[in-house]
């Protein structure tokens, strides 16, 4: 049995993955009421810890073989202010923390884009050489003199207590089946004793791929029994010269890029009122704008994003071929970020998308974790 803990837990997007990969989880550590209400209704209420990360005892807790989980990342994205470790909602301190106290064989941790910016390089070689040496006793408050007691612990190669192999990616979750482009930085390490050699498993699915359904072969359109848009039909010849001139008659190897009409696949119409789709409900007055245009069916998703002032509908609507737009249900954007139609998420319909904006995509954790426990548990 796999245990694991969850800390930042969110929606529970990276833990249903994980669970998925065989873990069996043991708590959650969550502090917002609406994620908790949710974690609470997809899981065992008794492992669900509303509590601030900062007042939470993990000496509770033992043989834990898997620490996860999404650290806030405001401080560190490119839509906020961007004030890294000066923010105080930058937890990476409390969760390296957690790594030091129960020394887990493995962790997944997951963030934004921003955290690679250049303004946050020696910030960023902090926190991986943290999780490297969770052991260094860390007296002085000034992180940057922290950072050269470990570049030098790093460099002498004198270290002898335990420590984690730590690697990071920026991965994009369309590369993977999610139907949603989402970059994000997942980082992993694990546990030095074990001696496991590991790396991220790559993409199954490509955009080029996509292209050679829709341009090439026209598969796309026949799947989903349609003739191809004004627009689509425009690019056709272009883009089929061009494909054939690269490839030649064989498609590209990688499987398509989905697309939110792939996703949504099966769903009726939203109506303003369904006694059987409580989560697939219309939500009206959707409009488009400069800078605020939709999510094309015909394309993966823009990325769902939280919002820190409510939804940026931009993000959280479809385009139709026609040009008009509607916001996403509920039900269609945890299809997006590959949940399951029965897992459910609790509050309005601007909390529960805030959430599921948050969440890790379920697809995107689970081929992480499962290509990590194969490597780590059944060797």
């Amino acid at each position: 049995m796999i245990n694991s803990l969850e800390i930042f837990s969110g929606a529970g997007g990276l833990a249903k993955g994980i669970e998925m990969a065989g873990a069996r989880h043991q708590a959650f550590v969550e502090w917002n009421g609406d994620a908790c209400k949710t974690l609470r209704w997809n899981y065992s209420p008794d492992i669900v810890f509303e509590t601030d990360i900062r007042d939470f005892q993990f000496s509770q807790f033992s043989n834990i073989d898997v620490i996860a989980g999404g650290p806030p990342c405001q401080p560190f994205s490119l839509g906020g202010k961007a004030l890294g470790y000066k923010d105080d909602r930058d937890m990476f301190p409390y969760a390296i923390s957690a790594i030091r106290q129960l020394t887990p064989k493995v962790f997944i941790f997951e963030n934004v884009k921003g955290l690679l910016r250049q303004s946050f390089a020696r910030y960023f070689s902090y926190i991986i050489l943290q999780l490297t040496y969770p052991h260094v006793e860390l007296k002085n408050l000034d992180w940057e003199r922290n950072l050269s007691l470990l570049e030098r612990i790093h460099t002498e190669g004198s270290y002898k207590e335990l420590k984690y192999n730590v690697i990071f990616r920026l991965l994009n979750a369309a590369d993977y089946g999610v139907p949603q482009r989402r970059e994000r930085v997942v980082i992993v390490g694990i546990r030095n004793d074990l001696n496991v050699a590991w790396n991220f498993p790559e993409g199954t699915h490509s955009q080029e791929a996509l292209l050679w359904d829709k341009y090439v072969t026209g598969s796309y359109w026949e799947r989903h029994n349609l003739i191809p848009p004004f627009g689509e039909q425009r690019q056709q010849a272009l883009q089929k010269e061009r494909l054939l001139s690269q490839y030649g008659m064989f498609p590209p190897v990688k499987a398509p890029w989905q697309t939110v009409r792939d996703a949504l696949q099966g769903l009726p119409v939203p109506l303003e009122a369904s006694e059987s789709y409580n989560e697939h409900l219309l939500r009206t007055g959707a409009k488009e704008y400069a800078g605020h245009t939709g999510s094309d069916i015909d394309q993966p998703s823009k990325t769902i994003k939280a919002g820190g002032h409510g939804v940026p509908g931009g993000e959280n609507m479809i385009k139709y071929p026609d040009g008009k737009v509607r916001y996403y249900t509920v039900l269609e954007a945890k299809r997006i970020q590959t949940f399951p139609d029965d897992y459910s998420i609790s509050g309005s319909w601007t909390e529960a998308m805030r959430q599921i904006g948050n969440a890790v995509p379920v697809r995107l954790a689970n081929v992480i974790a499962e290509s990590l426990f194969k490597s780590v548990f059944e060797c």
